[in-house]
């Protein structure tokens, strides 16, 4: 054997192993995150923060799903926020219907997700751009209409009433607030620990290069069809884990979960968080939450802040948070390292 085929052979052997090293720090990093969320309560016991986290779960599951089409795959949907509402409405009229276990309602409900989101992806991601927006926009625009209109299932414009049983199961009880928070947060780690995983495996970047040139994909031989199809029904997947969450939170489900409001929130707290940056999202979520929170206490003017918060991003940095501090980091660094 020669020293090239020795080399070639022994990079061949660490490709995986860096991948499984990598895969073993995500997850002690998750376990951390997951500990440190479990353990906020033992040193602050407000109420008002657990309630916070918990909407931090539901909204952030919901943007980070989001995005996976716009951020990595190009993909901007204005519809996105049909599968947060149908998460919503599945889990909440399974418990009220069948009375079923928590979990089965939720694996129910993912399935459901699943099924509706295959069929819409398969119509909508065969369009480019604009049409794919406009078209995601029906589609949500449609299952708000289905909600409103069919009153002896969904209750209409009161949405669902008389609260969503959620009974004991494995000495888990989601009606007690504390267990609601850290089921949240186990949630919210594992979720943003699979989208992790899939933004940087070979598929992720496979997405990026869809994202990139879809032509010059398609002609290398990737599925760009398939591949579109299959970011989109796994980003509907984890928006509707944040709409269970949600349901759970408010122990109901409304037609707001299902408006075009909702994606415009995914949207805007994308802008804010940054879409270049896999935490992005995360912060973005924190920080609307926390404007909302604080704009609406303090003024009836709060979408006139909010729209000059979005005015702020847009014509002063550009970006998103995230990506304004990890690009400026890599400036700084870059030029210390000149200057070295």
């Amino acid at each position: 054997m020669t020293e090239l085929q020795a080399e070639q052979g022994a990079q061949a052997l660490d490709v995986p192993h860096e991948a499984k090293t990598r895969r073993n720090r995500d997850a002690l990093i998750a376990l951390a995150v997951f500990v440190v969320l479990a353990l906020l309560p033992a040193v602050f016991s407000s109420k008002l923060l657990l309630d916070f986290v918990i909407r931090c779960a539901a909204y952030g599951l919901f943007a980070t799903s989001l995005n996976l089409l716009v951020g990595y795959t190009g993909l901007i949907s204005f519809g996105h926020g049909m599968f947060f509402g149908l998460g919503a409405y599945g889990f909440g009229l399974m418990m009220q219907k069948t009375g079923v276990p928590v979990p089965v309602a939720f694996v129910a409900t993912l399935a459901i997700t699943l099924v509706v989101a295959l069929v819409i992806g398969a119509i909508c991601v065969r369009l480019k751009e604009i049409y794919f927006a406009f078209v995601t926009l029906a589609f949500q625009m449609l299952i708000h209409s289905t909600i409103l209109s069919w009153v002896s299932l969904t209750g209409g414009d009161q949405g669902l009433r008389g609260g969503i049983p959620r009974p004991p199961f494995l000495g888990i009880d989601l009606s007690n607030q504390l267990h609601l928070y850290v089921a949240s947060c186990a949630l919210l780690v594992i979720g943003l620990f699979l989208m992790h995983r899939i933004a940087q495996s070979p598929f992720g970047y496979t997405l990026r290069m869809i994202r990139d040139n879809a032509t010059r994909a398609s002609f290398i031989g990737i599925d760009v069809w398939r591949a579109k199809l299959t970011i989109f029904v796994l980003a509907a997947l984890f928006a509707s884990t944040g709409g269970i969450i949600m349901a759970l939170f408010v122990s109901g489900a409304y037609p707001e979960f299902a408006y075009w409001t909702i994606s415009g929130e995914g949207i805007f707290i994308n802008m804010l968080g940054g879409v270049t940056t896999f935490l992005g999202p995360m912060v973005g979520t924190v920080l609307l939450l926390i404007l909302n929170d604080t704009v609406t206490r303090l003024t009836d003017y709060h979408g006139l802040v909010l729209g000059i918060v979005i005015l702020f991003f847009a014509i002063g940095l550009r970006k998103g948070l995230m990506d304004f501090v990890v690009e400026w980091y890599a400036q700084r660094r870059n030029g210390a390292g000149e200057r070295g």
